[in-house]
């Protein structure tokens, strides 16, 4: 009887076992419906697709694959792989993170085909056609899919000191802090000092009017004297040099230029009109000269 008892407690501990492990497996695992899109899961589950969702995109890789090679059409058999990997039922494929969200690539996606159908048959005969038929159907896959994770438990951290409100202290140079009408005018902030204004700004060089001590124009520029800048009057350090130009002072500062003409008197005949005229004289005469002998003829 005791024998018994202990054959039944086993066995119930045995099956009780089970069903905990089934229930925590299944709840640690996403299954996404397509090996695209977003997956929803808490952190750390374990992210997987079914084998139906890439049986087309195994037997496309598997027929571009026939199409290329095409005398293994008789080894090679796309429409049993297809077959194969939708019985195959879940394919882990990664993770949720411990972040708001992350990504799971499509080389992990046919990846993970590729290990599911090894040792499939329909691969080829030879190692190198089963490692090639392989390849072409991960690369197919991984080029048509690829998932985004979203962590449904996931909780921004909280920052420091959120939502409380903070009296407020304005820091003056020097390290003090306080209210800043304890600022004084005029006073440099020091080490512990209160003050953390600049100094006030010395304007006591820049010249003013006074009142009641204002110089009438008339007294500043006298009637019988020269303004500043008048250029009739003597420069400094020229004197007057109107006796050696020949110019008066108004036009001094113009330069010295001379005329090029000669000094001869206005009405005396020049060289050039004087053969000129000789030339013209000679022209005529040739003229008159042609037109004689033309009438005499």
């Amino acid at each position: 009887m005791r024998k018994t008892m202990t054959v039944i407690a086993m066995a119930a501990f045995m099956v009780g076992g089970a069903f905990l492990s089934t229930g925590t497996a299944s709840a640690a695992t996403t299954l996404a419906g397509t090996c695209t899109g977003s997956v929803s899961g808490s952190m750390g589950d374990t992210v997987a697709v079914t084998g139906a969702s890439v049986k087309e995109l195994v037997r496309k890789g598997a027929r571009d694959y026939v199409n290329s090679h095409f005398w293994t059409f008789a080894s090679v058999w796309p429409d049993s792989l297809a077959d194969t990997i939708a019985g195959k039922g879940a394919l882990t494929v990664g993770q949720v993170p411990n972040a708001a969200g992350g990504t799971i690539a499509g080389s992990a996606v046919g990846g993970a085909v590729a290990t599911a159908l090894k040792g499939a048959n329909g691969l080829g005969v030879l190692d190198s056609t089963k490692n090639e038929v392989l390849a072409a159907i991960s690369s197919n896959v991984a080029k048509n899919c690829g998932l985004t994770t979203i962590a449904t438990n996931y909780a921004a951290p909280a920052t420091p000191g959120a939502g409380t409100p903070q009296a407020r202290t304005d820091t003056v140079p020097g390290g003090a802090s306080g209210n800043l009408s304890n600022l004084n005018p005029g006073t440099r902030g020091g080490t512990g000092g209160t003050g953390g204004s600049a100094p006030m700004r010395d304007y006591s060089g820049i010249p003013t009017a006074t009142a009641g001590t204002a110089v009438a124009p008339g007294v500043r520029y006298p009637a019988n004297g020269t303004l500043p800048g008048d250029l009739s009057a003597p420069q400094a350090g020229q004197g007057d040099q109107s006796g050696q130009s020949g110019q008066g002072a108004d036009i001094r500062d113009a330069g010295n230029a001379q005329s090029l003409a000669s000094n001869s008197a206005a009405d005396d005949v020049q060289l050039p009109m004087l053969l000129a005229v000789i030339v013209l004289a000679g022209v005529t005469a040739g003229l008159v000269r042609t037109w004689v002998l033309r009438r005499a003829a």
